[in-house]
Order: C-alpha cells, then sequence, then structure tokens
C-alpha cells in the first residue's frame, strides 16, 4: 500500500567512438520567459539528461514552498554580492551544515584539497560546471574552489538541486544559479548566466550529461579557442563527445569519467545496491520480501538492483541484450527471462540499461493492478511515459514523485518520478561512493588543465589507470585498510612498478 579529485597522473588512452551525432531539438529559446505555471510545468524536458531526475528527497525545503520564481527576485549574500540565482538565499546556514556532514564521507575530496591546496594546481583555471548541484557536489566544488579555481555552476537536471546546498554555495560566493523544479526555459536561462557573462570567460568544463558542452557549442562556439577541455561523467553526456570526435566537430581534448573503473565499479555498482531499496521503500513503504520483480539490464547498476533485492527476499528476473551479462546474471542466480514472459506477474519492473523504449506502452498495458515502475538506468527514455499521457488514462498524484497512472477499467500501476532516476530523484545515495567519482573528476580536471600542449589531442580519452588506483588508495585509510607491498623480486616476476600500475588498461576488474 501507498503511504500519502603539481599534477598526480600520466598521459590517457585513446576511448572508442559511436556512431553519430544528434541532440535533442530545443523547442523553447532560454530567452522566451513563461508563466508562472509554464515554470511549474512538469512537462518532459527537451533535453534528455536534464530530466534525468538526480533530486533528493532529503531537501529542507520543497520547490512549492514559494510560487515565486527565483528569476524573478532580488537576493545579495551577506557581502553583497547578487551574482547568483537561487530559492532562498536565507537557506545558507542549513545547507553549510548539509555540506559539513558531507564533508566527512569525502575523505578522498579533503585529503586531496589539504594536500594540494597549497601549490594551487588550479590556479587560473575558470571552471564552468554543470552537474547536480547537491552537499556532495557542494564538496567538490569548494575542493576546486581551495585548488585555485574560479567556478560557475549550473543544474544539469530539473529536479536535482538542493535548494539549502545551493544557497550555501552562493553565500560562500560561488555564481549559483539552479533551484529545485526548474522549467526547460529555467534551465537553459540558467546554464546561460554560467556562460555569458561580461569580463568573465571559462577554460574548463566539468559536465554532466552534455547540455552544458551543447550549449556552448550552439551558442558561443568560439569560447572553445580557450577551452583546454572537457570533463564528462555520464553515460549520455560521454556518448555525446564521441559522436562529436566521430563526426570532427569536437575541438578540445575530452575525459571520459563515466568509464573510469572508480565510477563504473563504485558508484554504478554500490550506489546502486544501496539506493535501489531507499528509493523503493520512501515512495511505496512496500515489503520486499517475496514480491517478483523483472530487473531489465545486467550492467553495473542492474547488478547492484539485483543484489540488494535479492538479499531482502524478492524473486528477481533479469533481461539482458549481451550474452555475456546474461551468463553472468544466470550463474549469480538469477532467471533470464524476455520480459513480456513475466510483465504480467511481476510486483516491480526496474530498467537499468540507458536505452529507449524497454518499457512500451504494451508493456504498460498488460501490467497487473498496482505494479510499481521505475528507472535506475541514466535516461528518462527507458521508460515510455509519453505514451501515458492520453485522455483515456488518469493520473494521480500520491505524493512527490509517485503517481498513480488509471486504466478506464480500473487497473492503475504506480510510477516513481515520472520515469526519471529513482534513487536521487525519491530518496538520496550514500556520500562516500560519490567522494569517489567527485575525486575522479577534480583529478581529471588537473590533468587537462596542466597537460602540456600536445599530450592530449582533440579526442576522447580514458583515465589513466594510474588515476583510478590513486584515487582509490585516498579511500582506504577510511576503512583502516593496509595494502601489501610488493618485494623487489615480486615487481620483478611480475613485471610492474612497485608503486603501480598493477594491472594492464585492458583489465577488467
Amino acid at each position: 500500500m501507498l503511504s500519502n579529485k603539481k599534477k598526480y597522473i600520466v598521459n590517457g588512452n585513446s576511448g572508442i567512438k559511436a556512431q553519430q551525432i544528434q541532440f535533442a531539438d530545443q523547442k523553447q529559446e532560454f530567452n522566451k520567459r513563461p508563466t508562472k505555471i509554464g515554470r511549474r510545468s512538469l512537462s518532459r524536458s527537451i533535453s534528455q539528461s536534464s530530466t534525468d531526475s538526480y533530486s533528493s528527497a532529503a531537501s529542507y525545503t520543497d520547490s512549492s514552498d514559494d510560487e515565486t520564481s527565483p528569476r524573478d527576485k532580488q537576493q545579495k549574500n551577506s557581502k553583497g554580492n547578487s551574482d547568483f540565482c537561487v530559492k532562498n538565499i536565507k537557506q545558507a546556514e542549513f545547507g553549510r551544515r548539509e555540506i559539513e556532514i558531507a564533508e566527512q564521507e569525502m575523505p578522498a575530496l579533503m585529503a586531496l584539497r589539504k594536500r594540494a591546496q597549497g601549490e594551487k594546481p588550479l590556479a587560473g583555471a575558470k571552471i564552468v560546471g554543470c552537474t547536480h548541484i547537491t552537499a556532495q557536489t557542494a564538496v567538490l566544488m569548494e575542493t576546486l574552489g581551495a585548488l585555485g579555481a574560479q567556478c560557475r555552476w549550473a543544474a544539469c537536471n530539473i529536479y536535482s538541486t538542493l535548494n539549502e546546498v545551493a544557497a550555501a554555495l552562493a553565500e560562500s560566493g560561488f555564481p549559483v544559479f539552479a533551484w529545485k523544479g526548474e522549467s526547460e526555459d529555467d534551465f537553459w536561462w540558467c546554464i546561460d548566466r554560467c556562460v555569458n557573462v561580461e569580463g568573465w570567460q571559462p577554460n574548463m568544463i566539468l559536465d554532466d550529461g552534455g547540455d552544458l558542452t551543447h550549449w556552448i557549442y550552439k551558442k558561443y562556439p568560439n569560447m572553445f579557442k580557450k577551452i583546454k577541455g572537457i570533463v564528462e561523467e555520464s553515460v549520455t553526456g560521454v556518448h555525446r563527445l564521441y559522436q562529436l570526435s566521430k563526426a570532427g566537430k569536437l575541438c578540445v581534448p575530452a575525459m571520459n569519467v563515466n568509464d573510469s573503473v572508480t565510477k563504473q565499479k563504485f558508484d554504478n555498482l554500490y550506489c546502486c545496491r544501496e539506493s535501489i531499496l531507499d528509493g523503493l521503500k520512501r515512495t511505496t513503504d512496500m515489503m520486499f520480501g517475496g514480491k517478483q520483480v523483472v530487473v531489465c539490464g545486467y550492467g553495473e547498476v542492474g547488478k547492484g538492483c539485483c543484489a540488494a533485492l535479492k538479499a531482502m527476499g524478492s524473486i528477481v528476473y533479469v533481461t539482458e541484450i549481451d550474452p555475456i551479462c546474461a551468463l553472468q546474471a544466470c550463474m549469480d542466480g538469477f532467471r533470464l527471462v524476455k520480459l513480456n514472459e513475466v510483465i504480467r506477474q511481476v510486483d516491480i519492473v526496474i530498467t537499468c540499461t540507458g536505452n529507449k523504449n524497454v518499457v512500451t506502452r504494451e508493456h504498460l498495458d498488460r501490467m497487473k493492478n498496482s505494479c510499481i515502475v521505475c528507472n535506475m538506468g541514466h535516461s528518462n527514455t527507458e521508460i515510455d511515459v509519453a505514451s501515458l499521457r492520453t485522455p483515456e488514462l488518469t493520473w494521480e498524484r500520491v505524493r512527490s514523485q509517485v503517481d498513480h497512472v488509471i486504466w478506464p477499467d480500473g487497473k492503475r500501476i504506480v510510477l516513481l518520478a515520472e520515469g526519471r532516476l529513482l534513487n536521487l530523484s525519491c530518496s538520496t545515495v550514500p556520500t562516500f561512493v560519490l567522494s569517489i567519482t567527485a575525486t575522479t573528476q577534480a583529478l581529471a580536471l588537473i590533468e587537462l588543465y596542466n597537460a602540456p600542449e600536445g599530450r592530449y589531442k582533440q579526442d576522447v580519452y580514458l583515465l589513466p589507470k594510474k588515476m583510478d588506483e590513486y584515487v582509490a588508495s585516498l579511500h582506504l585509510p577510511t576503512f583502516d585498510a593496509h595494502l601489501t607491498e610488493l618485494t623487489d623480486e615480486q615487481a620483478k616476476y611480475l613485471g610492474l612498478n612497485k608503486n603501480g600500475p598493477f594491472k594492464p588498461n585492458y583489465y577488467r576488474y
């Protein structure tokens, strides 16, 4: 039932390129001001990555607390600075407390801040960022600032921002343009406010989803003459970069953080293993024991979800297109099926593929009454939510990010976060895991900014193995962990440097 991360690393390797380039058509220009109703619309975003929700249910205040758009407010921080746009600057104190809590669970970033702030490896860097603005991201931003960078920031997602954290960053002097519940127009306006500012031009990009990179390419292409590189975290953003590279349109080097070991094997796996249950429990209050669940996709995200649900006593089915991942699922004790085979009987459907139309209207029509449908993949295209916006179906809001979709015969499904990311739309994620990803992002920025001319060409690069190992080593002291060191004889026998890297680039952990 429902209730109401001086240089530390070496050259990277060129990555695999993709096929073609496609960007979502923008149906609205950023400078067309909508009505207040338009700003509060929950319509599907023109940018897939911008609507892949990463918002936290733990936000101190909901975006509905104040009907006035932040764009219509005149706000200043305690120093009289007004170069920001947040929901309510008065929430800064609460946001600062959240950031202080997050710092305790982000040891590598704090260690990096302490070790490198004297050298200021990012002195002169002007970083424009478009990521999820949470307490964990705030720790990253303040670390970049401590290392010498100037930053301007927008949210990569219309539902991802913690308003009190954005206020705390604005109070600390960071030009932040973001609030939870932005409209599509607000989203692009905020990005433009970060990029289009007199007397300030970025020389580095930190992106999550590719919207910031796309906006600069479209509106301010001349800026790339001074930009040294792009660091991209997400599946969608990396795919867009490979498309640009394939088309010969990528004019600066780019670092692919998404496919780094420290992202794939930690953020994707362990984060989802813990947060899937949190998201489902907060939204539905359901018991998992005995429930039949189908998980679409058995990559790292799917593996994490399946392990968590199995441990709670759920009967878990898996769908896969890759025979290797499929065999892994079978040997992990899960039954491999086609979605059509189990769609009528399962209690929960979870998508983890990063693909589109994994769950179609036909599947939705065949689901049993009260089936819970949600997405843990990156994009909101996995579930065909658009097909549910038809006159014969009734939408009933149960609580924030929870909807009943009711059929004419009375059957209803429970749709979570409108098909966007469940864990960070409806709950939170483990801060420690985000520390690993954020440290990797920081080190990638340091490498690209300090790399001598010619080291990186106009291509997409995978992170050096040495960087991944360094990030991991910074987190080990948290567990009082003690690494074994190779003897000279052992290192010679294996043909390794005693200080690493310890695995070849092709090694799969």
